[in-house]
Formats: structure tokens, C-alpha cells, sequence
């Protein structure tokens, strides 16, 4: 039989170094996400003025 008790359960940290780095990944997500974002409003002005150029 195995050798699992809560003992054994409650001292294993395996599972909170995986949370720890998803924790860490959606932060890089979100800060990536915004970025996009925000770059994506500069770039959609700038096509704005280029396009009123030509009118």
C-alpha cells in the first residue's frame, strides 16, 4: 500500500511552486494584453490621420 497521509500531503509543496508561475504568467498576460491594447489605439489614430490625409 502507499505510504500518503495528510501529513505527507500538507508537507508536499510541489502543486504551490505551479501556482506561484501561473500566477506570475497571467500577470506577463495581462501586462502583454494592455500593451496590445494600448498600441493598438495608437495605431488605429494614426491610420485615422493618414486616411483624412487623403480626403
Amino acid at each position: 500500500m502507499s505510504d500518503f497521509s495528510i501529513k505527507t500531503f500538507v508537507a508536499d509543496d510541489s502543486g504551490t511552486t505551479a501556482i506561484e508561475y501561473a500566477i506570475i504568467a497571467s500577470g506577463i498576460c495581462l501586462v502583454i494584453v494592455g500593451a496590445i491594447n494600448t498600441l493598438g489605439l495608437n495605431v488605429a489614430g494614426l491610420f485615422g490621420t493618414v486616411t483624412d490625409g487623403f480626403d
